[in-house]
C-alpha cells in the first residue's frame, strides 16, 4: 500500500475506493461502503479480505462524517461525490471494523506501528471511533432531582 498521510484517505487503497464510490449511483455507495466495513469485520486473521482494511478506515470515515460531531472528508484523495444518508446499521458495523482492525495484529496496524507516523494513524482511528461511538455520560439523578 502506498500511503502518503494517516488520515483516511491518505493511501492508494482508499484513494481507489473514492474513485469507485464517485462513479457509482447512491444505493450502490452503500452497498460498497457496507462491503468495505463487512469484509473486514468477517475476516480471520489469514484471510485475504484484510487486505481491504484500508477501505474500510475510509468508508468508517465516510460514516463518521454524517454523525454528530464527524469531519466531512475534505481530502482531495476522497470523493467528490456527496455521500447519500448511511443507514443507522452502517455505524455499528465501522464500529466493529476498526475494532477489527485495532484489536488484533492486521497487517494494517503493523503497516503502521513500523512507521514513523504510525501514533498519528491510531490517533485518527480512535477519533473516528469516538465519533461513531461517544462516550455516554453516566447520569447519577434524572434532570428533575438536579433542579432541586
Amino acid at each position: 500500500m502506498g500511503s502518503w498521510d494517516v488520515e483516511p484517505f491518505g493511501n492508494d487503497d482508499a484513494a481507489d475506493f473514492a474513485f469507485e464510490l464517485d462513479d457509482a449511483s447512491p444505493e450502490a455507495r452503500i452497498e460498497a461502503i457496507g462491503r468495505a466495513l463487512d469484509r473486514v469485520v468477517d475476516a480471520t486473521d489469514d484471510d485475504p479480505h484484510l487486505s481491504q482494511a484500508p477501505r474500510a478506515v475510509a468508508a468508517a470515515a465516510l460514516v463518521a462524517a454524517q454523525c454528530p460531531g464527524g469531519a466531512q472528508v475534505t481530502s482531495a484523495y476522497g470523493p467528490s461525490t456527496p455521500m447519500p444518508p448511511f443507514p443507522a446499521y452502517l455505524r455499528d458495523l465501522a464500529i466493529d471494523a476498526l475494532d477489527r482492525i485495532l484489536a488484533t495484529p492486521t497487517w494494517l496496524a503493523e503497516y503502521w506501528d513500523e512507521a514513523s507516523q504510525g501514533p498519528a494513524w491510531r490517533r485518527t482511528v480512535a477519533d473516528l471511533r469516538r465519533v461513531l461511538d461517544p462516550p455516554q455520560e453516566e447520569a447519577l439523578f434524572g434532570s428533575d432531582v438536579a433542579d432541586r
